[in-house]
């Protein structure tokens, strides 16, 4: 590690000369490492290429390119060509029908031990899907230039939680995410809203798919108040549950191709979008009452402005911005910066790029970034982002299996709540050895990480460079002098990576 100093030198020197005659030398250092924290905050974690763009774009180009990103997601090729081969053919729908017949075969074969091979084989199947619609997040999260999007698509996601182990929503889970949640996360909330509203796994998670006149069932109706918007104690009743549970009656899941047959008088009401449907013989048609306002019973227009109800409402615009200042801030926000949130939230009609920017702004954002404590994902992804910058990782797996040992596993959460947002649930004694030892494996070789999942291809040499140009330029300065003394110690490249990587800064 001796060879470090003439390159953090030279590092240093190239800041200076490029700063221009207005930045005095002692302030080049503090620049960039207040460049690189604000880096850090918006991303999955800051990277010497991003660094760089960083500082020749300047702050207002590069957070508005975040901000308002192009519709279609974009990674580099070699990310690219793994998530097409990740990525099933077909659409949700004709991929659900196509297991339903898997399924609906392995339990009609009459020998027993080759109906259990065939119910393995269809379990397989879903742990497959499920797998690989993981991978292909880690992959958008690490490579994506569009970091903002990918750091609310697993907000958004976790808000609107669902979990992969119930029923077969393994293989809806990774569909979900990109039909649902990420196109929405900039856009305005009533749109996300109703996305999660209409897709299958929503329905199937909450028992929505479940809820018919005559038969009601409240999970869903319950838990888009309490979870996904208003919040707990905003003013609504158990009255306003049961209704809101009647106005969804009848939206769930229709897996046959053809129309059903339907009772004439509401037959027109009939909707469908690939496994999405209303049906109108399952939906209360009575009035209701929600929210204090009277909402005649009409079929699918009522749903409409039971959404318009909930995304308005003064409570919801408090509650999200909440989640999302305690999310970015990583510790609960202070009313006063809540309130001016909403207010953004409220005027905008719920123009979620235009919080996020109101967000930014907030000088709460850069007094927090010191302090607040990286959950789990935020740390895995920030350590293989800056140990690997644009270098394209070739198996997920190890990165699934880090995460599941630390308690932040994609897709696992199983209550509806999400994984906690507050960075003070992850500071726990088993939570900080779990996380050294992932320090540990990361910091010493390619872990598995560069080894193709395809049987007999051999791994990829790789070593991870963690003391890279952004280290020296931005960040070494900010390390506290016990952590400098750790660094000094360490007796090989492996063992410096592991205590940086461990070190509380790196941590927060």
């Amino acid at each position: 590690m001796s060879r470090a100093a003439p390159r953090c030198c030279l590092v240093t020197a190239l800041l200076l000369a490029s700063a221009g005659p207005g930045l005095r030398a002692a302030e080049a250092p503090q620049r960039a490492a207040a460049d690189a924290a604000f880096l850090d905050a918006l991303t999955w974690g800051a990277t010497p290429s991003a660094f760089a763009r960083l500082t020749a774009e300047g702050r207002a180009r590069w957070l508005n390119a975040q901000l308002h990103p192009p519709a279609e997601s974009r990674l580099p090729p070699a990310a690219q060509a793994q998530v097409d081969a990740l990525t099933p053919p077909g659409s949700l729908f004709e991929r659900a029908q196509a297991l339903n017949a898997q399924a609906k075969a392995a339990k009609d074969i009459a020998d027993p031990e080759a109906r259990k091979a065939a119910q393995q084989a269809f379990q397989a199947a879903l742990n497959t899907a499920a797998r690989n619609a993981a991978s292909v997040w880690v992959l958008r999260a690490l490579y994506s230039p569009d970091q903002l999007r990918e750091r609310l698509t697993w907000f958004w996601f976790n808000r609107f939680n669902v979990h992969q182990g119930k029923s077969t929503l393994r293989a809806a889970v990774g569909d979900y995410l990109d039909t649902a949640i990420r196109p929405h996360v900039l856009g305005h909330f009533r749109d996300l809203l109703m996305a999660s509203l209409r897709h299958p796994a929503m329905l199937r998670y909450l028992d929505n798919d479940a809820n018919a006149a005559g038969r009601p069932n409240e999970n869903y109706a319950r838990e888009i108040m309490e979870l996904h918007t208003m919040g707990v104690g905003s003013g609504y009743a158990q009255g306003d549950v049961e209704a809101l549970a009647r106005i969804l009656s009848g939206v769930g899941i229709d897996m046959k191709p053809e129309t059903p047959k339907l009772r004439p008088e509401h037959a027109a009401d009939f909707r469908r979008d690939g496994l999405f449907a209303f049906n109108p013989d399952r939906h209360d048609y009575g009035d209701k009452v929600f929210l204090g306002t009277r909402i005649r019973g009409r079929g699918w227009a009522e749903v409409e402005e039971a959404v318009d109800l909930i995304a308005r409402n003064p409570a919801t615009a408090t509650n999200v911005s909440r989640a999302l200042a305690t999310y970015f801030l990583g510790q609960p926000p202070d009313d006063a910066l809540v309130a001016r949130l909403a207010a953004v939230f409220t005027r905008t009609d719920g123009d979620i790029a235009a919080v996020m920017e109101a967000l930014v702004r907030e000088p709460a954002l850069a007094a927090g970034r010191a302090g607040a404590f990286k959950d789990p994902v935020r740390y895995v992804f920030s350590a293989l982002r800056m140990a690997y910058d644009e270098r394209v990782i070739r198996n997920a797996g190890p990165v699934l299996g880090w995460l599941n040992r630390l308690g932040e596993g994609l897709f696992n959460r199983s209550t509806p709540d999400g994984y906690p947002l507050d960075a003070a649930a992850w500071t726990g004694p088993g939570q900080l050895a779990t996380r050294f030892e992932v320090a540990r494996q990361i910091g010493s070789g390619s872990a598995g990480l560069f080894k193709p999942a395809l049987p007999d291809q051999p791994e990829e040499p790789a070593f991870p460079v963690l003391a890279n140009g952004l280290y020296f330029a931005a960040l070494s300065g900010t390390l506290s002098a016990a952590t400098r003394a750790a660094l000094a110690q360490a007796v090989s490249p492996q063992d410096w990576n592991t205590l940086y990587l461990a070190s509380p800064e790196f941590m927060r």
